[in-house]
Protein backbone atom coordinates (compact mmCIF):
# COMPACT_ATOMS: atom_id res chain seq x y z
CA UNK A 1 0.00 0.00 0.00
CA UNK A 2 1.35 3.50 -1.10
CA UNK A 3 2.10 5.39 1.96
CA UNK A 4 1.26 9.38 2.01
CA UNK A 5 1.03 12.33 4.75
CA UNK A 6 -2.81 12.60 4.41
CA UNK A 7 -3.14 8.58 5.14
CA UNK A 8 -1.55 9.19 8.06
CA UNK A 9 -2.92 12.39 9.07
CA UNK A 10 -5.95 13.44 11.87
CA UNK A 11 -8.03 16.31 10.40
CA UNK A 12 -9.27 18.68 12.88
CA UNK A 13 -12.50 20.54 11.80
CA UNK A 14 -12.83 24.22 12.37
CA UNK A 15 -16.40 26.02 11.90
CA UNK A 16 -14.66 29.42 12.13
CA UNK A 17 -18.20 30.98 13.35
CA UNK A 18 -18.61 29.32 16.47
CA UNK A 19 -14.66 28.64 17.78
CA UNK A 20 -13.26 31.51 19.00
CA UNK A 21 -13.90 35.35 18.81
CA UNK A 22 -11.45 38.05 19.61
CA UNK A 23 -13.70 41.33 18.94
CA UNK A 24 -16.55 40.67 21.08
CA UNK A 25 -18.73 41.10 18.17
CA UNK A 26 -20.20 37.41 19.24
CA UNK A 27 -18.68 35.69 15.98
CA UNK A 28 -15.96 33.52 15.77
CA UNK A 29 -13.23 35.23 13.75
CA UNK A 30 -8.97 34.54 12.01
CA UNK A 31 -7.87 35.92 14.63
CA UNK A 32 -9.25 33.47 17.20
CA UNK A 33 -8.28 30.45 15.21
CA UNK A 34 -4.78 32.14 15.19
CA UNK A 35 -4.94 32.32 18.96
CA UNK A 36 -5.87 28.68 19.73
CA UNK A 37 -3.12 27.11 17.32
CA UNK A 38 -0.87 26.22 20.41
CA UNK A 39 -4.32 24.22 21.42
CA UNK A 40 -4.39 22.16 18.50
CA UNK A 41 -0.94 21.42 18.45
CA UNK A 42 -1.13 20.12 21.44
CA UNK A 43 -3.58 17.70 20.91
CA UNK A 44 -1.48 16.09 17.92
CA UNK A 45 -4.06 17.00 14.94
CA UNK A 46 -1.46 17.74 11.92
CA UNK A 47 -3.92 19.21 9.61
CA UNK A 48 -6.81 21.71 10.09
CA UNK A 49 -9.86 21.84 8.03
CA UNK A 50 -11.83 25.48 7.79
CA UNK A 51 -15.11 25.51 7.10
CA UNK A 52 -16.29 28.29 4.80
CA UNK A 53 -14.45 31.72 5.07
CA UNK A 54 -15.14 33.51 2.28
CA UNK A 55 -17.49 36.63 1.62
CA UNK A 56 -20.84 35.41 1.47
CA UNK A 57 -24.25 36.83 3.08
CA UNK A 58 -24.87 34.05 5.18
CA UNK A 59 -28.08 32.65 4.33
CA UNK A 60 -26.53 28.72 5.03
CA UNK A 61 -23.61 30.02 7.15
CA UNK A 62 -21.09 30.77 4.55
CA UNK A 63 -21.74 27.79 2.33
CA UNK A 64 -23.64 30.54 -0.48
CA UNK A 65 -20.44 32.19 -1.57
CA UNK A 66 -20.25 36.02 -3.17
CA UNK A 67 -16.46 36.04 -3.93
CA UNK A 68 -14.26 32.75 -4.11
CA UNK A 69 -11.05 35.25 -3.48
CA UNK A 70 -12.11 37.26 -0.33
CA UNK A 71 -12.58 36.99 3.11
CA UNK A 72 -16.02 37.34 5.19
CA UNK A 73 -15.94 40.48 6.92
CA UNK A 74 -17.45 38.81 10.00
CA UNK A 75 -13.95 36.56 10.50
CA UNK A 76 -11.49 39.18 9.42
CA UNK A 77 -9.76 40.17 6.27
CA UNK A 78 -7.63 38.24 3.95
CA UNK A 79 -4.26 39.24 5.72
CA UNK A 80 -5.83 37.82 9.14
CA UNK A 81 -6.20 34.22 6.77
CA UNK A 82 -2.53 35.06 5.70
CA UNK A 83 -0.91 35.87 9.73
CA UNK A 84 -3.17 32.34 9.63
CA UNK A 85 -1.79 29.90 7.21
CA UNK A 86 1.95 31.13 8.17
CA UNK A 87 1.26 30.53 12.32
CA UNK A 88 -0.11 27.10 11.10
CA UNK A 89 2.71 26.00 8.99
CA UNK A 90 5.31 27.60 11.40
CA UNK A 91 3.98 24.99 13.82
CA UNK A 92 3.48 22.40 11.25
CA UNK A 93 -0.05 22.13 11.03
CA UNK A 94 -1.43 21.98 7.60
CA UNK A 95 -4.63 24.03 5.73
CA UNK A 96 -7.46 22.57 3.96
CA UNK A 97 -10.31 24.78 2.94
CA UNK A 98 -13.67 24.27 1.89
CA UNK A 99 -14.74 24.11 -1.93
CA UNK A 100 -17.86 24.99 -2.81
CA UNK A 101 -18.49 24.78 -6.18
CA UNK A 102 -21.90 22.76 -6.77
CA UNK A 103 -23.58 26.38 -6.08
CA UNK A 104 -22.46 29.65 -5.73
CA UNK A 105 -24.32 32.83 -3.48
CA UNK A 106 -26.91 34.36 -5.68
CA UNK A 107 -25.19 37.49 -4.98
CA UNK A 108 -22.12 36.43 -6.77
CA UNK A 109 -21.06 38.78 -9.62
CA UNK A 110 -21.49 35.97 -11.97
CA UNK A 111 -24.99 35.14 -10.95
CA UNK A 112 -25.83 38.92 -10.71
CA UNK A 113 -24.97 38.89 -14.58
CA UNK A 114 -26.41 35.92 -15.27
CA UNK A 115 -29.96 36.88 -13.82
CA UNK A 116 -29.77 40.16 -16.19
CA UNK A 117 -31.18 38.52 -19.45
CA UNK A 118 -31.22 35.57 -21.38
CA UNK A 119 -28.28 36.72 -23.89
CA UNK A 120 -25.80 37.57 -20.91
CA UNK A 121 -22.63 36.18 -21.47
CA UNK A 122 -22.98 34.51 -17.66
CA UNK A 123 -26.31 33.50 -18.46
CA UNK A 124 -25.13 29.88 -18.84
CA UNK A 125 -23.09 29.63 -16.01
CA UNK A 126 -25.86 28.43 -13.88
CA UNK A 127 -28.54 26.19 -14.83
CA UNK A 128 -31.80 28.52 -16.29
CA UNK A 129 -35.17 26.66 -17.51
CA UNK A 130 -38.96 27.91 -18.77
CA UNK A 131 -41.66 26.52 -16.60
CA UNK A 132 -43.25 23.67 -17.95
CA UNK A 133 -47.50 24.05 -17.72
CA UNK A 134 -47.41 26.96 -15.75
CA UNK A 135 -45.11 25.26 -13.08
CA UNK A 136 -41.74 24.56 -12.45
CA UNK A 137 -39.38 22.94 -14.85
CA UNK A 138 -39.36 19.94 -13.06
CA UNK A 139 -40.54 18.49 -9.48
CA UNK A 140 -37.40 18.14 -7.85
CA UNK A 141 -37.30 18.90 -4.06
CA UNK A 142 -34.49 21.14 -2.70
CA UNK A 143 -32.68 19.58 0.19
CA UNK A 144 -34.04 22.46 2.18
CA UNK A 145 -37.62 21.79 1.64
CA UNK A 146 -40.05 23.07 -1.25
CA UNK A 147 -39.26 23.21 -5.16
CA UNK A 148 -35.46 23.02 -5.87
CA UNK A 149 -36.54 25.92 -8.70
CA UNK A 150 -36.77 29.64 -7.61
CA UNK A 151 -38.86 31.88 -10.68
CA UNK A 152 -37.42 34.73 -11.77
CA UNK A 153 -39.65 37.66 -13.27
CA UNK A 154 -37.04 39.53 -15.39
CA UNK A 155 -36.40 37.32 -17.81
CA UNK A 156 -39.74 34.50 -17.00
CA UNK A 157 -37.48 31.46 -16.20
CA UNK A 158 -36.76 29.17 -13.34
CA UNK A 159 -33.13 28.93 -12.14
CA UNK A 160 -32.36 25.63 -10.35
CA UNK A 161 -30.83 25.61 -6.54
CA UNK A 162 -30.63 22.17 -4.78
CA UNK A 163 -29.63 24.07 -1.61
CA UNK A 164 -31.79 27.40 -0.79
CA UNK A 165 -32.94 29.68 -3.23
CA UNK A 166 -29.75 31.98 -2.58
CA UNK A 167 -27.64 29.06 -3.56
CA UNK A 168 -28.37 28.41 -7.15
CA UNK A 169 -26.38 25.86 -8.76
CA UNK A 170 -23.27 26.73 -11.05
CA UNK A 171 -23.86 25.14 -14.54
CA UNK A 172 -20.94 22.84 -14.79
CA UNK A 173 -21.56 21.67 -18.69
CA UNK A 174 -20.03 25.17 -19.33
CA UNK A 175 -16.32 24.74 -19.70
CA UNK A 176 -16.03 28.41 -18.67
CA UNK A 177 -17.43 27.97 -15.18
CA UNK A 178 -14.93 24.59 -14.77
CA UNK A 179 -11.89 27.41 -16.00
CA UNK A 180 -13.25 29.94 -13.78
CA UNK A 181 -13.38 27.30 -10.84
CA UNK A 182 -9.71 25.71 -12.10
CA UNK A 183 -8.25 29.12 -11.56
CA UNK A 184 -9.73 29.99 -8.22
CA UNK A 185 -8.74 26.64 -6.72
CA UNK A 186 -5.32 27.28 -8.42
CA UNK A 187 -4.86 31.23 -6.18
CA UNK A 188 -5.38 29.14 -3.11
CA UNK A 189 -3.11 26.32 -3.60
CA UNK A 190 -0.32 28.88 -4.95
CA UNK A 191 -0.98 31.05 -1.63
CA UNK A 192 0.13 27.69 0.04
CA UNK A 193 -2.94 26.27 1.59
CA UNK A 194 -2.21 21.84 2.05
CA UNK A 195 -6.05 20.99 0.16
CA UNK A 196 -9.46 20.66 0.20
CA UNK A 197 -12.90 19.83 1.50
CA UNK A 198 -15.68 19.51 -1.36
CA UNK A 199 -18.95 20.35 -0.66
CA UNK A 200 -21.23 17.67 -2.13
CA UNK A 201 -19.10 17.44 -4.96
CA UNK A 202 -20.72 14.58 -6.56
CA UNK A 203 -24.05 17.08 -7.42
CA UNK A 204 -21.97 18.45 -10.03
CA UNK A 205 -23.30 16.66 -12.70
CA UNK A 206 -26.64 16.88 -13.97
CA UNK A 207 -28.54 14.28 -16.03
CA UNK A 208 -28.99 16.25 -19.64
CA UNK A 209 -32.82 17.32 -19.89
CA UNK A 210 -32.96 17.39 -16.21
CA UNK A 211 -36.32 15.25 -15.86
CA UNK A 212 -39.52 14.74 -13.54
CA UNK A 213 -38.37 12.50 -10.78
CA UNK A 214 -40.65 9.53 -10.13
CA UNK A 215 -43.50 10.32 -7.90
CA UNK A 216 -45.41 7.46 -6.97
CA UNK A 217 -47.14 8.80 -4.22
CA UNK A 218 -48.19 12.40 -6.22
CA UNK A 219 -46.26 14.86 -4.05
CA UNK A 220 -45.72 18.45 -4.78
CA UNK A 221 -41.96 18.30 -4.99
CA UNK A 222 -39.53 14.95 -4.76
CA UNK A 223 -36.01 14.27 -4.38
CA UNK A 224 -34.49 13.85 -7.83
CA UNK A 225 -31.13 12.40 -6.45
CA UNK A 226 -30.96 9.97 -8.97
CA UNK A 227 -30.61 13.27 -11.66
CA UNK A 228 -27.78 14.79 -9.48
CA UNK A 229 -26.69 12.51 -7.57
CA UNK A 230 -23.07 10.62 -8.73
CA UNK A 231 -24.13 12.07 -12.42
CA UNK A 232 -22.90 11.12 -15.79
CA UNK A 233 -19.78 13.30 -16.18
CA UNK A 234 -19.09 13.26 -12.83
CA UNK A 235 -16.08 11.10 -13.07
CA UNK A 236 -14.62 13.23 -16.31
CA UNK A 237 -15.09 16.74 -14.29
CA UNK A 238 -12.97 15.40 -11.34
CA UNK A 239 -10.30 13.72 -13.77
CA UNK A 240 -10.24 17.29 -15.57
CA UNK A 241 -10.30 18.83 -12.27
CA UNK A 242 -6.98 16.95 -11.08
CA UNK A 243 -5.18 16.99 -14.34
CA UNK A 244 -5.59 20.81 -14.89
CA UNK A 245 -4.91 21.31 -11.05
CA UNK A 246 -4.59 19.19 -8.00
CA UNK A 247 -1.30 16.88 -9.90
CA UNK A 248 0.03 20.32 -9.98
CA UNK A 249 0.62 20.40 -5.54
CA UNK A 250 0.76 17.64 -2.89
CA UNK A 251 -2.71 18.03 -2.03
CA UNK A 252 -5.08 16.44 0.84
CA UNK A 253 -8.81 16.20 -1.07
CA UNK A 254 -12.21 14.91 0.87
CA UNK A 255 -15.41 15.20 -1.19
CA UNK A 256 -17.86 15.18 0.75
CA UNK A 257 -20.60 12.29 -1.54
CA UNK A 258 -24.00 12.01 -0.04
CA UNK A 259 -25.21 8.92 -1.72
CA UNK A 260 -22.00 7.48 -2.50
CA UNK A 261 -21.37 3.44 -2.20
CA UNK A 262 -18.41 2.00 -1.91
CA UNK A 263 -18.10 0.60 -5.54
CA UNK A 264 -18.47 5.19 -6.22
CA UNK A 265 -15.91 5.46 -3.91
CA UNK A 266 -13.07 2.51 -5.31
CA UNK A 267 -13.74 4.61 -8.81
CA UNK A 268 -13.38 8.32 -6.91
CA UNK A 269 -10.27 7.27 -4.57
CA UNK A 270 -8.77 4.94 -6.42
CA UNK A 271 -4.80 5.63 -6.57
CA UNK A 272 -5.04 5.13 -10.71
CA UNK A 273 -7.83 6.76 -11.20
CA UNK A 274 -6.09 10.50 -10.54
CA UNK A 275 -9.64 12.00 -9.31
CA UNK A 276 -9.60 12.76 -5.34
CA UNK A 277 -7.79 11.22 -2.19
CA UNK A 278 -10.64 10.43 -0.06
CA UNK A 279 -14.88 10.76 -0.10
CA UNK A 280 -17.43 11.48 3.22
CA UNK A 281 -19.90 8.67 2.67
CA UNK A 282 -23.34 9.03 4.84
CA UNK A 283 -24.42 5.86 5.11
CA UNK A 284 -23.43 4.85 8.20
CA UNK A 285 -24.81 8.32 10.36
CA UNK A 286 -28.29 7.71 8.01
CA UNK A 287 -28.26 4.36 9.77
CA UNK A 288 -30.57 6.05 12.71
CA UNK A 289 -32.91 7.36 10.21
CA UNK A 290 -36.55 5.37 9.38
CA UNK A 291 -37.74 5.81 6.06
CA UNK A 292 -38.78 9.17 5.78
CA UNK A 293 -35.41 10.74 6.16
CA UNK A 294 -33.39 12.16 8.41
CA UNK A 295 -36.09 13.29 10.73
CA UNK A 296 -37.38 10.06 11.14
CA UNK A 297 -35.95 9.24 14.16
CA UNK A 298 -35.09 5.47 14.91
CA UNK A 299 -32.45 3.90 17.30
CA UNK A 300 -29.19 2.76 16.19
CA UNK A 301 -28.48 -0.95 15.34
CA UNK A 302 -25.29 -1.59 16.28
CA UNK A 303 -25.08 -4.81 13.83
CA UNK A 304 -26.23 -2.39 11.05
CA UNK A 305 -23.42 -0.35 11.65
CA UNK A 306 -20.95 -3.17 11.94
CA UNK A 307 -22.40 -3.98 8.72
CA UNK A 308 -21.77 -0.83 7.08
CA UNK A 309 -18.41 -0.07 8.59
CA UNK A 310 -17.21 -3.37 7.48
CA UNK A 311 -18.43 -3.30 4.09
CA UNK A 312 -16.33 0.38 3.90
CA UNK A 313 -13.24 -0.85 5.14
CA UNK A 314 -13.68 -4.14 3.14
CA UNK A 315 -14.32 -2.03 -0.13
CA UNK A 316 -11.77 0.34 0.31
CA UNK A 317 -8.11 -1.41 1.18
CA UNK A 318 -5.98 -1.59 -1.39
CA UNK A 319 -8.46 -0.21 -3.62
CA UNK A 320 -9.00 3.71 -2.01
CA UNK A 321 -8.86 5.17 1.03
CA UNK A 322 -11.74 5.81 3.82
CA UNK A 323 -12.57 9.18 5.81
CA UNK A 324 -13.36 8.38 9.58
CA UNK A 325 -15.91 10.89 11.60
CA UNK A 326 -19.11 10.28 13.69
CA UNK A 327 -20.11 14.11 13.80
CA UNK A 328 -19.34 17.54 11.92
CA UNK A 329 -21.12 21.07 11.04
CA UNK A 330 -24.36 18.99 9.94
CA UNK A 331 -24.64 16.31 12.38
CA UNK A 332 -25.22 16.00 15.70
CA UNK A 333 -22.48 15.60 18.61
CA UNK A 334 -21.60 12.13 18.28
CA UNK A 335 -21.38 11.44 22.30
CA UNK A 336 -25.26 12.23 22.58
CA UNK A 337 -26.23 10.39 19.44
CA UNK A 338 -24.44 7.29 19.93
CA UNK A 339 -22.93 7.74 23.02
CA UNK A 340 -24.89 8.50 26.87
CA UNK A 341 -23.83 11.93 27.11
CA UNK A 342 -25.29 11.90 31.25
CA UNK A 343 -24.03 9.32 33.32
CA UNK A 344 -21.33 7.67 30.70
CA UNK A 345 -20.56 10.76 29.00
CA UNK A 346 -16.53 10.87 29.31
CA UNK A 347 -16.86 7.19 29.20
CA UNK A 348 -18.84 6.66 25.95
CA UNK A 349 -16.85 9.53 24.37
CA UNK A 350 -13.75 7.79 24.58
CA UNK A 351 -14.96 4.42 23.26
CA UNK A 352 -16.42 6.01 20.48
CA UNK A 353 -13.00 7.93 19.72
CA UNK A 354 -10.99 4.45 20.23
CA UNK A 355 -13.49 2.89 17.72
CA UNK A 356 -13.41 5.37 15.11
CA UNK A 357 -9.29 6.04 15.34
CA UNK A 358 -8.41 2.27 15.47
CA UNK A 359 -9.84 1.48 11.75
CA UNK A 360 -8.31 2.10 8.62
CA UNK A 361 -8.47 5.97 7.33
CA UNK A 362 -7.95 9.38 8.29
CA UNK A 363 -9.89 10.23 11.11
CA UNK A 364 -11.79 13.98 11.53
CA UNK A 365 -11.84 15.28 14.84
CA UNK A 366 -15.11 18.05 14.89
CA UNK A 367 -14.03 20.70 17.27
CA UNK A 368 -15.37 20.52 20.92
CA UNK A 369 -15.56 16.36 20.36
CA UNK A 370 -12.07 16.37 21.67
CA UNK A 371 -13.58 17.62 25.30
CA UNK A 372 -16.95 15.34 24.57
CA UNK A 373 -19.28 18.62 24.26
CA UNK A 374 -22.85 17.42 23.69
CA UNK A 375 -26.02 18.19 21.81
CA UNK A 376 -28.00 21.15 22.93
CA UNK A 377 -31.80 21.52 23.99
CA UNK A 378 -33.59 25.09 23.43
CA UNK A 379 -36.69 25.64 24.78
CA UNK A 380 -37.93 27.64 21.41
CA UNK A 381 -37.53 27.08 17.92
CA UNK A 382 -36.89 31.00 18.06
CA UNK A 383 -33.65 30.31 19.63
CA UNK A 384 -32.20 27.98 16.01
CA UNK A 385 -30.45 29.55 13.40
CA UNK A 386 -30.17 26.45 11.20
CA UNK A 387 -31.91 27.03 7.91
CA UNK A 388 -32.38 23.32 7.48
CA UNK A 389 -33.87 23.31 10.68
CA UNK A 390 -36.32 26.40 10.55
CA UNK A 391 -37.80 25.67 6.84
CA UNK A 392 -38.57 22.00 8.01
CA UNK A 393 -40.36 23.61 11.12
CA UNK A 394 -42.07 25.79 9.38
CA UNK A 395 -43.37 23.16 6.59
CA UNK A 396 -44.45 20.57 9.17
CA UNK A 397 -45.21 22.65 12.46
CA UNK A 398 -47.17 26.05 11.01
CA UNK A 399 -47.73 24.51 7.57
CA UNK A 400 -48.87 21.01 8.42
CA UNK A 401 -50.09 21.20 11.39
CA UNK A 402 -47.56 18.14 12.95
CA UNK A 403 -47.06 17.92 16.35
CA UNK A 404 -44.72 20.87 18.12
CA UNK A 405 -43.53 18.57 20.74
CA UNK A 406 -42.45 15.47 17.99
CA UNK A 407 -40.98 17.94 15.66
CA UNK A 408 -38.50 19.51 18.49
CA UNK A 409 -37.58 15.92 19.73
CA UNK A 410 -36.13 15.61 16.13
CA UNK A 411 -34.69 18.53 16.28
CA UNK A 412 -32.84 17.99 19.93
CA UNK A 413 -32.02 14.51 18.23
CA UNK A 414 -30.60 15.66 14.75
CA UNK A 415 -30.73 19.16 13.99
CA UNK A 416 -27.38 20.80 12.90
CA UNK A 417 -27.43 23.47 15.18
CA UNK A 418 -26.40 20.39 17.84
CA UNK A 419 -23.22 20.88 16.70
CA UNK A 420 -22.84 24.74 16.24
CA UNK A 421 -23.04 25.91 19.70
CA UNK A 422 -19.67 28.03 20.40
CA UNK A 423 -16.83 26.37 21.53
CA UNK A 424 -16.86 25.65 25.35
CA UNK A 425 -13.17 27.29 26.15
CA UNK A 426 -13.54 27.84 30.22
CA UNK A 427 -15.79 28.07 32.89
CA UNK A 428 -16.23 31.72 32.51
CA UNK A 429 -19.63 33.53 30.95
CA UNK A 430 -20.21 32.44 27.38
CA UNK A 431 -17.81 29.95 27.92
CA UNK A 432 -15.05 32.08 27.23
CA UNK A 433 -16.31 32.21 23.83
CA UNK A 434 -16.84 36.01 23.81
CA UNK A 435 -16.78 38.80 25.75
CA UNK A 436 -19.89 39.86 23.81
CA UNK A 437 -23.53 38.44 22.83
CA UNK A 438 -23.10 34.99 21.33
CA UNK A 439 -24.81 34.60 17.58
CA UNK A 440 -25.91 31.30 18.77
CA UNK A 441 -26.87 30.27 22.78
CA UNK A 442 -24.13 28.38 24.48
CA UNK A 443 -24.58 24.88 25.79
CA UNK A 444 -25.29 25.52 29.81
CA UNK A 445 -23.51 22.60 30.59
CA UNK A 446 -19.86 24.45 29.62
CA UNK A 447 -19.00 24.96 33.88
CA UNK A 448 -18.60 21.31 33.85
CA UNK A 449 -17.47 20.92 29.94
CA UNK A 450 -14.82 23.09 28.87
CA UNK A 451 -11.04 23.22 27.36
CA UNK A 452 -9.51 24.90 30.51
CA UNK A 453 -10.84 21.71 32.61
CA UNK A 454 -10.15 19.21 30.01
CA UNK A 455 -6.48 19.95 29.20
CA UNK A 456 -5.43 19.83 33.24
CA UNK A 457 -7.77 16.60 34.02
CA UNK A 458 -5.19 13.54 33.05
CA UNK A 459 -7.94 10.89 32.80
CA UNK A 460 -10.30 13.60 30.54
CA UNK A 461 -11.54 13.19 27.33
CA UNK A 462 -8.92 15.65 25.56
CA UNK A 463 -5.91 13.84 27.10
CA UNK A 464 -7.88 10.27 25.67
CA UNK A 465 -7.86 12.07 22.33
CA UNK A 466 -4.46 13.12 22.73
CA UNK A 467 -2.96 9.87 22.85
CA UNK A 468 -5.19 8.02 20.70
CA UNK A 469 -3.36 10.63 17.98
CA UNK A 470 0.08 10.07 19.74
CA UNK A 471 -0.36 6.42 18.95
CA UNK A 472 -1.81 6.54 15.60
CA UNK A 473 1.73 8.75 15.09
CA UNK A 474 3.73 5.54 16.07
CA UNK A 475 2.18 2.51 15.15
CA UNK A 476 1.99 1.91 11.15
CA UNK A 477 -0.59 -0.71 11.45
CA UNK A 478 -3.19 1.80 13.11
CA UNK A 479 -2.83 3.75 9.64
CA UNK A 480 -2.19 0.40 7.13
CA UNK A 481 -3.62 -2.69 8.96
CA UNK A 482 -5.89 -4.59 7.76
CA UNK A 483 -9.13 -4.54 9.38
CA UNK A 484 -11.47 -8.09 10.20
CA UNK A 485 -14.81 -7.96 12.00
CA UNK A 486 -15.38 -10.09 14.76
CA UNK A 487 -18.60 -10.77 16.87
CA UNK A 488 -20.42 -9.81 13.86
CA UNK A 489 -23.82 -10.72 15.29
CA UNK A 490 -22.97 -9.10 18.54
CA UNK A 491 -26.15 -6.50 19.81
CA UNK A 492 -23.68 -4.52 21.98
CA UNK A 493 -19.81 -5.24 21.56
CA UNK A 494 -18.08 -3.64 17.87
CA UNK A 495 -14.91 -5.62 18.05
CA UNK A 496 -12.11 -6.05 15.16
CA UNK A 497 -8.79 -7.06 14.45
CA UNK A 498 -5.74 -5.20 12.12
CA UNK A 499 -2.76 -6.61 11.07
CA UNK A 500 -0.12 -5.33 9.64
CA UNK A 501 3.87 -7.10 8.76
CA UNK A 502 3.11 -9.82 11.86
CA UNK A 503 1.84 -7.45 14.56
CA UNK A 504 -1.94 -7.49 15.75
CA UNK A 505 -4.36 -5.22 17.33
CA UNK A 506 -7.85 -6.36 19.05
CA UNK A 507 -10.06 -3.55 19.34
CA UNK A 508 -12.96 -4.46 21.83
CA UNK A 509 -15.78 -1.60 22.46
CA UNK A 510 -19.21 -1.65 24.68
CA UNK A 511 -21.54 0.52 23.01
CA UNK A 512 -23.93 -0.30 25.79
CA UNK A 513 -24.78 1.06 29.34
CA UNK A 514 -24.63 -2.61 30.51
CA UNK A 515 -21.77 -4.69 31.75
CA UNK A 516 -21.27 -7.21 29.17
CA UNK A 517 -19.67 -10.24 28.68
CA UNK A 518 -16.90 -10.61 25.31
CA UNK A 519 -16.09 -14.42 24.22
CA UNK A 520 -13.31 -14.22 21.58
CA UNK A 521 -13.83 -16.69 18.96
CA UNK A 522 -11.67 -19.18 18.56
CA UNK A 523 -11.24 -18.90 15.16
CA UNK A 524 -9.18 -15.68 16.16
CA UNK A 525 -5.36 -16.31 17.04
CA UNK A 526 -4.56 -13.28 19.68
CA UNK A 527 -1.60 -13.81 21.88
CA UNK A 528 -1.92 -10.16 23.84
CA UNK A 529 1.65 -8.53 24.74
CA UNK A 530 -0.14 -5.37 26.14
CA UNK A 531 -2.92 -3.10 26.63
CA UNK A 532 -2.30 -0.41 23.92
CA UNK A 533 -4.84 2.04 25.32
CA UNK A 534 -8.03 1.58 27.49
CA UNK A 535 -10.46 3.73 28.79
CA UNK A 536 -11.26 2.38 32.35
CA UNK A 537 -8.03 1.03 34.43
CA UNK A 538 -7.21 -2.39 32.86
CA UNK A 539 -4.81 -5.61 34.68
CA UNK A 540 -3.09 -6.87 31.88
CA UNK A 541 -3.62 -10.48 31.09
CA UNK A 542 -2.09 -12.36 28.00
CA UNK A 543 -5.45 -14.25 28.18
CA UNK A 544 -8.03 -12.19 25.91
CA UNK A 545 -10.31 -15.39 25.38
CA UNK A 546 -13.02 -14.40 27.77
CA UNK A 547 -13.45 -10.40 29.42
CA UNK A 548 -16.45 -8.57 31.23
CA UNK A 549 -16.45 -5.37 29.77
CA UNK A 550 -17.99 -2.82 32.08
CA UNK A 551 -20.82 0.19 29.96
CA UNK A 552 -19.24 2.05 26.93
CA UNK A 553 -15.06 0.24 28.01
CA UNK A 554 -13.00 0.38 24.93
CA UNK A 555 -10.24 -1.54 25.13
CA UNK A 556 -7.17 -2.04 22.51
CA UNK A 557 -4.50 -5.15 22.96
CA UNK A 558 -1.25 -5.56 20.68
CA UNK A 559 0.26 -8.36 20.22
CA UNK A 560 0.40 -10.93 17.24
Amino acid sequence: MKKTWWKESVVYQIYPRSFNDTNGDGIGDLKGITEKLDYLKDLGVNVIWLSPVYKSPNDDNGYDISDYQDIMDEFGTIEDWEELLAEMHKRGLKLIMDLVVNHSSDEHAWFVESKKSKDNPYRDYYIWRPGKDGKEPNNWESAFSGSAWQYDEQTDEYFLHLFSKKQPDLNWENPKVRQEVYNMMSWWLDKGIDGFRMDVINFISKVPGLPDAPNPEGKRYVGGGEYFINGPRIHEFLHEMNKEVLSKYDVLTVGEMPGAKVEDAQLYTGDDREELNMVFTFEHVDLDSGPNGKWDLKPLNLVDLKENVTKWQKGLHEAGWNSLYLNNHDQPRMVSRFGNDKEYRVESAKMLATFLHMLQGTPYVYQGEEIGMTNIRFESIDEYKDIEILNMYKEKVIEGNEDHDKVMESIYVKGRDNARTPVQWDDSEHAGFTTGEPWLTVNPNYKEINAKKAVADPNSVYNYYKELIRLRKNHEIIVYGEYDLILEDHPQIYSYTRSYNGEKLLVITNFSDKEVAFENPEIVQFNAEEVLISNYEVDFSKDVSSLTLRPYEARVYRGN
